[in-house]
């Protein structure tokens, strides 16, 4: 079934989250890699076919497919990611989950000892504005680039 393109239904909401996302991308300190594995594993957790196979291929430009591969399951490969990263993982499906998480308080400590103040709001911006892209990209069924 065809479903509607949303940013095209509605380009002042798809401009308004595309501003999000572009100061999330371009004016945090947040490396971009980084940024691109929040962005994967939210999408991952929320089922964005779209989200899933545009992360993975950025983060396929500075990440090996073995570490991308293994991204759903960074808790059983700890020696693939930093500190940092696997902070921003844990506190990425936090955020996500918040619903059955409540972003406990041992999250938020690793993430906070992590990152600081703002790095960390803006991570937190980050994974909203994934939340929010997933939440339009998955329903709408937007098309992936993958080829069988």
């Amino acid at each position: 079934m065809d479903r509607l393109k949303w940013f095209e239904v509605a380009p002042e909401g798809a401009k308004a989250l595309f501003g999000v996302h572009h100061y999330v991308t371009k004016g945090t300190n947040l490396p971009e890699e980084l940024i691109h594995l929040i962005f994967l594993r939210v999408s991952q957790i929320n089922g964005c076919a779209y989200c899933i196979d545009m992360h993975s291929r950025d983060l396929r430009k500075t990440m090996s497919v073995d570490r991308v591969t293994l991204v759903p399951v960074w808790k059983e490969v700890p020696h693939l990611f930093s500190d940092q990263y696997r902070a921003a993982l844990a506190w990425a499906e936090d955020v996500t989950n918040l619903s059955v998480t409540h972003a406990p308080d041992e999250a938020y400590a690793a993430a906070a000892s992590a990152f600081d103040d703002k790095d960390l709001v803006d991570l937190t911006i980050a994974i909203a504005a994934m939340n929010a892209f997933n939440r339009l990209g998955a329903p709408f069924r937007l098309p992936v680039a993958a080829k069988a």
